[in-house]
C-alpha cells in the first residue's frame, strides 16, 4: 500500500522514524567505538554506565525509566569537547550513513514527493547528526534532539529538547500548525510502540518493521505494517553531498545508540529465553 495524491487544498506531508524505518541499524550505534578511539568514551565508562544501566532497566520502557536514561546519557556526554565530537563523525559519517538504507524507505519518500508532500524525519538522535542524513535523503525537514553546548564548546550535559515518544507526536503537531499540514491526510512510519502517538497524530499511519508491541497496536487499530528487508548502499539511491558535519547534539546519540543496541539484544534474548 502506497502513498496515494491528496485532494486535500492544504498540504500534507510524510513523517518517518529514521533507526529501523528508514536506515536498516542504528545511526548512533556504530558511532560508539569511534567515541571510545577518539578518547570521550572510555571501555569501563561503556560497560558501567551504558551497558549497565540499560541492561538493567530492559524489563519495560515506561517514562519514569526513559527519564532515568535520559539522565545518564546527559552525564555521560557532560564536558566533551564540540570539535572532538565534529571531527570524528567528519571523518566517520560516510562509512557510517552510508552503507545501509532501506531500498523500500527510499523508494517511498520518492512517491511521497511525487506525490506533492514534505518528508520530515523525526527521529531521537541528535539533531545535528539527523539533519545531514536527512539531507542526503532529500527530506525536507528534520525533528530530532537537541542538546545545549556551552560558550566554550563544550556539552553542558541539558538537552533543549528530547524527540522521544509525546515529544514526537507534540514536534508533529506543531510543525502541521506552523507549515498548515492537514494532518488527516498525511502519513506516518515507524518501527517501534515508543512512537504509537506520532502514528496517531495522523491519518495513514504504517508499522513498518514493527516490534511485538507495536505489531500488537497495529493489529488492534487496523493499522498497515510494511516489512522492509532491501537494505542498500545510500549512494547507490541519492546523491550523497560532502560530509561537513557540526554536531552539537551528537553526543547524546551516540550514548543513546550504545543503549538502543544493548537494549534490542536483551529483548532478543528475554524473548528466546521465554519461547
Amino acid at each position: 500500500m502506497g502513498p496515494t495524491g491528496s485532494s486535500s487544498a492544504r498540504p500534507t506531508a510524510a513523517f518517518f522514524d529514521l533507526d529501523k524505518t528508514i536506515i536498516a541499524k542504528s545511526s548512533t550505534f556504530a558511532f560508539s567505538r569511534e567515541f571510545q578511539a577518539g578518547g570521550l568514551i572510555s571501555r569501563g565508562a561503556v560497560l558501567r554506565s551504558a551497558y549497565a544501566q540499560f541492561v538493567y532497566m530492559v524489563g519495560g520502557a515506561d517514562h519514569d525509566q526513559m527519564e532515568k536514561m535520559r539522565q545518564m546519557m546527559s552525564q555521560l556526554c557532560t564536558g566533551w569537547d564540540v570539535q572532538t565530537v565534529t571531527d570524528i563523525v567528519a571523518d566517520t559519517l560516510h562509512n557510517i550513513v552510508d552503507p545501509l538504507v532501506y531500498d523500500e524507505a527510499v523508494s517511498l519518500i520518492e512517491e511521497h514527493h511525487a506525490a506533492g508532500r514534505d518528508v520530515i524525519i523525526v527521529s531521537t538522535s541528535g539533531a545535528e547528526m539527523v539533519e545531514p542524513i536527512g539531507a542526503m535523503l532529500g527530506a525536507d525537514h528534520v525533528v530530532a534532539t537537541r542538546m545545549e553546548v556551552s560558550p566554550e564548546g563544550k556539552y553542558t550535559g541539558k538537552i533543549r529538547f528530547y524527540a522521544y515518544a509525546e515529544n514526537k507526536a507534540k514536534a508533529v503537531r506543531d510543525l502541521a500548525r506552523k507549515r498548515g499540514y492537514d494532518l488527516d491526510g498525511s502519513y506516518a512510519y515507524s518501527d517501534s510502540v515508543t512512537d504509537v502517538t506520532m502514528l496517531e497524530a495522523v491519518g495513514h499511519p504504517f508499522a513498518v518493521n514493527p516490534d511485538k508491541e507495536l505489531r500488537k497496536v497495529a493489529k488492534e487499530k487496523g493499522w498497515p505494517v510494511l516489512v522492509f528487508e532491501r537494505p542498500v548502499a545510500l549512494g547507490s539511491r541519492v546523491k550523497l553531498p560532502p560530509a561537513k558535519p557540526t554536531l552539537a547534539a551528537l553526543a547524546i546519540a551516540g550514548a543513546a545508540g550504545i543503549g538502543a543496541a544493548v537494549w534490542v539484544n536483551a529483548r532478543k534474548a528475554k524473548r528466546a529465553h521465554s519461547a
